[in-house]
């Protein structure tokens, strides 16, 4: 046998470990995260508030309670998490996001929202649809879009 066929199928062994590794350790981690949605979903509690202010912060820097702070790993505490500053009742007070419905939250407007702990998880217009944000286009999307804009602006004259 040849050296260079040795080296293939060394490294194409070591290359397949490294994927069933991955896929072991995604189903532990998709296990986990299913449990953990079923915890919030039986802590869920729906309540009305004023949203004052969203904003992407450290936790550190979010005025949360210390409890919190000292029960995030290292590693997540310099990552920037999804705020929400809200009045609920009399009392002003942060709030984590839900990173997919971020971006839907309205700013200085009252909702009706589900709330784990700390956590919101869903957010619904009191008073009508909650308007949700046009997706901004991509770098790319935007140049393709110009590009053709120009060239239908060229077959029209």
């Amino acid at each position: 046998m040849s050296t260079g066929l040795i080296v293939f199928i060394v490294i194409a062994v070591i290359l397949i470990a490294i994927i069933v590794a991955l896929m072991i350790i995604g189903r532990k981690a998709q296990k986990k995260q299913e449990e953990q949605q079923v915890q919030l979903d039986a802590m869920k509690q729906s309540m009305s508030m004023l949203i004052i202010d969203k904003k992407r912060m450290k936790i550190t820097e979010a005025g949360l309670p210390q409890a919190v702070i000292d029960q995030t790993p290292k590693l997540l505490r310099r990552s920037k998490l999804p705020i929400l500053k809200v009045r609920v009742g009399n009392k002003v007070m942060s709030l984590i996001c839900d990173e997919k419905i971020f971006d839907s939250v309205p700013v200085k407007k009252e909702v009706k929202a589900s709330v784990s702990g700390i956590y919101v998880t869903e957010v619904k217009g009191l008073r009508g649809k909650v308007e949700t944000p046009e997706k901004k286009k991509g770098f790319f999307k935007n140049l393709v879009a110009k590009a053709q804009e120009k060239a239908g602006a060229k077959m029209v004259k």
